[in-house]
């Protein structure tokens, strides 16, 4: 059971944004990751706890920041639910998407998981929801996901095989470059692997 702490920049001007403490696991129905996030005083600043199916499709996703929730999974679509920080409304919301995303590391991993792609095969095009902080406010965006390389390093608990992607805002056309090791993001834009107890766990 992988456990760790990722730390959170600005991708733009590398402004630190906090940190996010996590730990995962495989199981026979799937994955789960779940994470409390903290601002860079160290005050508590949201948390994830997303689980997947064996497919990785989100099971089951919850948010929490500014006082903002948002639970949802993958029904007809990708479905979910919005309340206010006051807790007296909520939205429902429902689009044709594959599955969620978010500044959660959880999210690149749980992306890859879904496309399970093959080195230098063509980049393939993913809809997903984003929710990002403050406010979790939903929107819709397309990515292309390509795997460019995927090369074995030596360890002392034996080979990690780590996964180089190319991920790119199919609206923008800006791409940036992602390293998975199993269910572990090593690096990412705005993210920085800073602390691992345990190997990551391959995911099937």
């Amino acid at each position: 059971m992988p456990r760790g702490r990722y730390s959170l920049h600005d991708p733009h001007d590398h402004t630190p944004l906090g940190e996010e403490h996590f730990h995962c696991a495989t199981g026979p129905s799937g994955w789960r990751y779940v994470s409390q996030i903290t601002t860079p005083d160290g005050e508590h600043a949201g948390s994830v706890d997303l689980t997947l199916d064996e497919l990785g499709r989100p099971l089951r996703m919850e948010l929490h920041a500014g006082g903002w929730q948002v639970r949802g999974a993958a029904l007809d679509g990708v479905t979910w639910v919005r309340t206010d920080p006051g807790g007296t409304h909520a939205t429902e919301g429902n689009v044709p998407a594959h599955a969620f995303t978010g500044a959660s590391p959880a999210f690149l991993v749980a992306t890859a998981r879904l496309l399970r792609l093959t080195p230098g095969a063509p980049a393939t095009r993913v809809r997903l929801v984003a929710l990002t902080a403050p406010v979790l406010a939903p929107r819709t965006l397309d990515q292309s996901w390509a795997l460019l390389d995927r090369t074995a390093h030596a360890t002392d608990s034996g080979p990690l095989t780590v996964d180089e992607y190319q991920v790119g805002d199919v609206d923008t056309g800006e791409a940036h470059t992602v390293h998975i090791a199993g269910d572990v993001v090593l690096s990412a834009p705005g993210i920085e692997l800073e602390d691992l107890e345990s190997p990551p766990s391959a995911l099937s």
